[in-house]
């Protein structure tokens, strides 16, 4: 099994990482403004900065799923994945107030870690 991606193509620029990086970079800079500014009007809404970072890491791990799955890395778009739903229902729960979405994205996070925790010992 001829794995030449495992290598990170010998430390070059990745543009798949790169993109989901640069986005994951964003939501965090999102998350740490949010004391400090006020809330961001999109379209026609308002959104506080923590809840637009949910939303931004959300895209950004979605995409790093599909693009690592296409490239043939499942455990790392499978982890990618995880981390996409789980934010996804942290969004949801600042979206709609609701505590149950929180608690969801919670779940999903933590049993998803742990899945991905027994699956790498094995390998």
């Amino acid at each position: 099994m001829n794995r030449t991606d495992d290598r990170d193509e010998d430390y070059g620029i990745d543009g798949p990482s790169l993109v989901v990086g640069s986005l994951v970079a964003l939501a965090g800079g999102l998350f740490l403004v949010e004391p400090v500014v006020d809330p961001i009007r999109v379209f026609e809404s308002t959104i506080r900065p923590i809840a637009l970072s949910a939303i931004v890491l959300t895209v950004g791990f979605g995409l790093g799923a599909l693009l690592y799955g296409r490239r043939g890395r499942r455990l790392i778009g499978f982890a990618h994945a995880i981390a996409a739903v789980g934010f996804g229902f942290f969004a949801g729960a600042m979206a709609v107030g609701s505590q149950l979405f929180l608690f969801g994205g919670v779940v999903v996070l933590v049993g998803g870690s742990a899945f991905l925790v027994a699956r790498t010992s094995r390998v």
